[in-house]
């Protein structure tokens, strides 16, 4: 299987209707869709009186298309928004995506929603299997749109729906959107009571959602179909154990402080602010004072040649990072020239090309076996996490805490983020994280210059008058303090030589400063999002892990204890995806992100681990 997702091929009709030309269906009926989405989705599934004094609601669909159901939804929400906090989620599942020109063509039929399908548009993604995340606090609303087939996306996904549009074409068209093992799915992403709309009247679809529990009747169909079902969830399925803590608290009305203002911290505030939760940020020195300080970052993509839940993930952080640091001030975007340091680099450079995981506008090969990573980002540190804690308090100086009271600095809190890098170590005295040295050279006063990067191992940044370059990134004993060194200068002009930038040798002619700091690292390389176990009680609860026993038991975790930790040296990558994905585990709502993925950075993995290797 390719890892990149294949556009639809699409024949219009002269009415304007798209065609899929695989499926031999249509997208929408002709020059009624809107009026047959509001009809068999909207009123099938009793919008909006189902929403009625909600905080949150959640609609899933199978089959996202053009995105036409997704907008006449958000069109009823701003009509009927239960309340001016309250929140709709919407989750969607796409094997096929359309280009953002054919989507854009098909939606142009309605210009009662032009505003609505601009602002989709504008984000439309690309054919990259990812869980694809928008956010828009203004009217309430998210989207997550798991692009991939829905057979891998389904069982992968982490909500709750409390309606469900079935619209994968038909059934008889294309059969793999409608095969009985969806059914169970559906069922157990389901809450108690939720409704279903789809237009078809199949045999297959009755029996297979009667069978898992849901109530289903015929209902009159719309316009030229006779019939549609309308479904209830009846049977609710049994929750599975919860091993890593991904359960959401479900509280969109939360006081949550948050310990750090680096990268992390200021991601998780910016991220939960959005949700229009009650945030306050906490740090002794001030933001960006740590790792996130150094004049200048690089984010681009770390690319496997393997498509891994770990490769996965790895890309849908930084194209949540792409997306979320796009316009702001202190983003500057650019093509990076990325040589393989080695020959087992380059036959991994040479693998990856073979199926790249990301389309030729953001990847493509170089001479020498590189790679030309496209539309990434040179990056002004201080000025971006200045703009993510914009609208956010922020409190410097000394921070007392207690966990087990919430309390900061005497005051109580419904929710505390740890952001806190390898202080963490001290403060829950379990977590074992790992401090890596960091060191950057850097100039000014050079000649300005437009952004630009190269990288090979280490990297080289040129910005205005700014250019940097390093970084060294060396294991370091906690609890002592970072430090600049002649020899991490020297291994960093060894590097900047190789690397052989064009502005080499104005740039070591100016006077060179050296900055260091210590950046939290795991074993694994990924960081540490989530609740925090409360770790005697795992213990004790997975003893059984020991001797290789199966565990049926949710994960004890200390309440309201949350963190966003060990970033290593992609602080900037997982920064927007890691709020986000804390954010949905604190305030509700369906997880951007695979369930792989959250367990793969999950705090509970480090005790489950420990306890499958006999280290505990």
């Amino acid at each position: 299987m390719a890892r990149l997702l294949t556009h639809p091929m699409i024949d219009w009709k002269d009415d304007g209707t798209p065609v899929a030309r695989e499926a031999g269906d249509v997208y929408f009926t002709a020059g009624d869709g809107l009026a047959e989405t509001r009809a068999v989705f909207l009123q099938g599934c009793g919008l909006p009186e189902a929403w009625a004094g909600k905080t949150e609601f959640t609609v899933a669909e199978t089959g996202f298309g053009t995105g036409l159901n997704f907008l006449a939804l958000c069109e009823l929400w701003q009509a009927h928004r239960p309340t001016p906090d309250a929140w709709l989620h919407f989750v969607s599942f796409e094997g096929f995506p359309l280009t953002e020109a054919d989507a854009a063509r098909a939606l142009g039929a309605w210009p009662e929603l032009a505003c609505l399908a601009a602002r989709l548009l504008a984000d439309w993604p690309g054919p990259v299997r990812c869980v694809h995340h928008l956010v828009w606090p203004d009217i309430g609303v998210t989207l997550t749109l798991h692009l991939g087939d829905i057979h891998d996306t389904l069982p992968q996904s982490q909500f709750m729906a409390d309606a469900w549009f079935l619209d994968g074409f038909s059934p008889a068209k294309n059969e793999a959107m409608w095969s009985a093992d969806l059914y169970g799915l559906i069922a157990e992403r389901s809450k108690p009571g939720a409704s279903i709309g789809t237009f078809t009247v199949a045999g297959a679809v009755r029996r297979g959602l009667t069978e898992v529990g849901f109530d289903v009747v015929k209902a009159p169909g719309h316009g030229r179909k006779r019939q549609r079902l309308e479904a209830r969830l009846a049977l609710a399925s049994p929750a599975k154990p919860d091993i890593y803590g991904l359960r959401a608290h479900s509280d969109p009305r939360q006081k949550i402080a948050i310990l750090g203002a680096g990268i992390a911290g200021a991601s998780a505030a910016y991220a939960l602010t959005e949700r229009g939760a009650d945030v306050t940020v906490f740090d002794p020195v001030g933001p960006a004072s740590g790792a996130s300080g150094n004049p200048l970052a690089l984010m681009m993509p770390r690319l496997d040649a393997g498509d891994t839940a770990q490769a996965r993930l790895l890309i849908d952080a930084y194209l949540a990072a792409r997306r979320a640091y796009s316009g702001m001030e202190g983003a500057h975007e650019t093509t990076v020239r990325q040589m393989p340091k080695d020959k087992a680099e380059q036959t991994r450079f040479a693998k990856l090309l073979a199926d790249p995981p990301l389309p030729l506008e953001d990847l493509e090969a170089i001479s020498g076996g590189g790679l030309l990573h496209k539309r990434a980002l040179v990056l002004e540190p201080a000025r971006i996490i200045s703009g993510l804690l914009d609208n956010v308090r922020v409190r410097t100086g000394t921070v007392e805490i207690s966990l087990q009271d919430r309390l900061v600095n005497a005051e109580v809190f419904d929710i505390i983020v740890l952001a806190t890098a390898m202080e963490t170590n001290r403060q829950l005295g379990w977590v074992g994280l790992e401090g890596r040295l960091g060191q950057v050279e850097s100039v000014s006063d050079a000649t300005p210059v437009q952004a630009e990067a190269m990288a090979s191992g280490h990297y080289a940044l040129a910005l205005e008058d700014q250019r940097l370059w390093g970084a060294t990134f060396e294991k370091i004993e906690d609890g002592v303090p970072a430090a600049t060194s002649a020899a991490a200068r020297a291994t960093n002009a060894d590097a900047l030589r190789q690397l052989s930038p064009w502005w080499q040798r104005s740039a070591t002619s100016l006077p060179v400063q050296s900055r260091a700091a210590i950046r939290a690292t795991t074993a694994d390389r990924l960081p540490l999002v989530g609740a925090v176990p409360d770790y005697s009680a795992a213990l004790e609860t997975f003893s059984g892990m020991r001797k290789g026993r199966p565990v049926d038991a949710d994960a004890p975790v200390l309440p309201g204890i949350f963190m966003v930790n060990g970033f290593g040296a992609r602080g900037f990558t997982w920064g927007p995806w890691a709020g986000r994905v804390l954010a949905a585990m604190c305030l509700g709502g369906p997880s951007p992100a695979e369930v792989a993925a959250l367990e793969a950075v999950s705090p509970v993995r480090l005790i489950v681990r420990a306890l499958k290797r006999g280290e505990v």
